[in-house]
């Protein structure tokens, strides 16, 4: 059940990321790895500045912080 929650609040966070953006989403498909992979970077992120987000909203917070950095240096690479 922990793996469905986890891949809700990835989908949540790459849509809300793609929409923070401006439309650098990338569908269905890639908004879900996305936000998961942006999940795991947003973890990340918040455990090396010190900084604790919990429960549902906390959760999809630090998904879409990270995913939202995701595309950022996606859109970076993809100008080059």
């Amino acid at each position: 059940m922990n793996i469905l929650i986890f891949l809700g609040i990835g989908l949540v966070a790459g849509w809300l990321a793609g929409l923070l953006m401006k439309g650098k989403g990338f569908g269905l498909v890639g908004n879900l790895i996305v936000g998961v992979i942006g999940a795991v970077a947003g973890g990340m992120i918040f455990d090396a500045i010190g900084v604790e987000a919990g429960g549902l909203i906390g959760s999809i917070v630090v998904a879409v912080v990270g995913a939202v950095i995701l595309l950022f240096a996606i859109s970076m690479i993809k100008k080059k």
